[in-house]
């Protein structure tokens, strides 16, 4: 299964690059980790059916522009049930909220 994710940082409407990224099973073991590029992306990622985690280390990311924000981390949690299909994982980001949904 490929995975890939974008992350925009809606506070200053842009992609958010150099966002610390982690891809861990539901058991805490890493499969994957980088930072995102200058679109605020990462892709080619795979993985297998199951439960997953991405870890996005966004207290850093606001940190390093000089940002108070709230939330140090954000996990999003999703589960793969067929590995041949493509999930796609975004994160809209501000320093006091974000959201996410399954994208295409």
């Amino acid at each position: 299964m490929s995975l890939s994710t974008h992350v925009l940082d809606a506070a200053v409407g842009r992609p958010a690059e150099g966002v610390a990224v982690r891809l861990l099973t539901d058991d805490g073991t890493l499969l994957a980790e980088g930072s995102t590029d200058a679109d605020g992306r990462i892709t080619g990622w795979r993985t297998g059916p199951g439960v997953h985690r991405l870890v996005f280390g966004t207290g850093a990311y606001f940190a390093a522009r000089g940002t108070d924000s709230f939330h140090p981390e954000v996990c999003v949690a999703f589960r793969v049930d067929d590995p041949d299909e493509h999930h796609h994982v975004p994160l809209l980001l501000s320093p006091f909220a974000y959201s996410t949904y399954r994208g295409s």
